[in-house]
């Protein structure tokens, strides 16, 4: 159901990276949209736990499977269905979008590999930013415009909570709390539930063994509702699904020969 996003060179949603300079892109301007194309296809989000709160309304909040286990947000149980948005990349009304989401084309990443300092990249392949009449400058006589400033600011301090989440889930494995998650949801008329897995979350037995002095530890840090969100956000699972099944993205079951 949900392995971890793309490790290996390029992350997540990225075609490709180039840095953003003043000198290359002295005249280029950022576009804002309400088509979120990148999401199109994408049934799994990752996810800050600064963001469980209001996701956990929104989505299933599960880990990813793997060795490098992260936070995400479902939405869509199946490979390639994400049911809050249509084929053109338009959301759904009110629905929360994850800042991994939210800061694409743009990313802080290393140029080298031995560089210390992370850079403001972005996506080439996008139509968000380019040698545009209209849309928000990024520079002014060779300085960043608030604009840049701004995205900028945000991803620096998407890369903060990104550390923030990350101790989050090492306290988990620290405790042994994640377990290998399954979930059967029954379609009516048809015999045989569909199963999914290939997530992780909290073993509920193992939490409530955890020692009182930790528990009030977590509960004084703000990481023991955290888990909660994530635990109760499980039962939008069956939403999910239902949503799939009216979509008309459900599940084909299988027939026995």
């Amino acid at each position: 159901m949900a392995s971890a996003p793309q490790t290996a060179s390029l992350p997540l949603f990225y075609q490709d990276l180039t840095p953003l300079n003043s000198r290359d892109h002295a005249t280029w301007k950022s576009r804002a949209t309400d088509q979120a194309k990148w999401l199109v296809n994408q049934h799994a989000v990752p996810l800050t736990v600064e963001e469980f709160p209001q996701a956990q309304r929104h989505f299933p909040i599960i880990f990813s499977s793997g060795n490098e286990t992260v936070p995400l947000a479902l939405m869509g149980l199946n490979e390639g269905v994400n049911v809050f948005v249509d084929d053109e990349g338009k959301l759904s009304e009110n629905v929360y979008v994850p800042a991994y989401a939210r800061r694409y084309p743009f990313l802080l990443a290393k140029l080298t590999p031995d560089a210390t300092d992370l850079s403001l990249c972005f996506d080439p392949s996008t139509d968000l930013i380019g040698d545009f009449e209209d849309g928000a400058p990024l520079f002014e006589d060779s300085q960043p415009t608030d604009a840049c400033k701004n995205m900028l600011s945000f991803c620096e301090n998407f890369e903060q909570a990104g550390m923030r989440t990350g101790a989050f889930v090492a306290e988990l494995n620290k405790h042994g709390l994640l377990m290998d998650g399954e979930v059967a949801i029954q379609r009516e008329g048809v015999e045989q539930p569909f199963v999914y897995r290939g997530f992780r979350m909290v073993n509920q037995e193992k939490l409530r063994e955890v020692r009182g002095d930790v528990l009030r530890g977590w509960n004084q840090s703000g990481l023991l509702p955290l888990i909660f969100a994530h635990l109760f956000s499980l039962d939008l699972m069956r939403d999910i699904f239902a949503r799939q099944v009216q979509q008309g993205k459900g599940p084909t079951p299988v027939l026995n020969s």
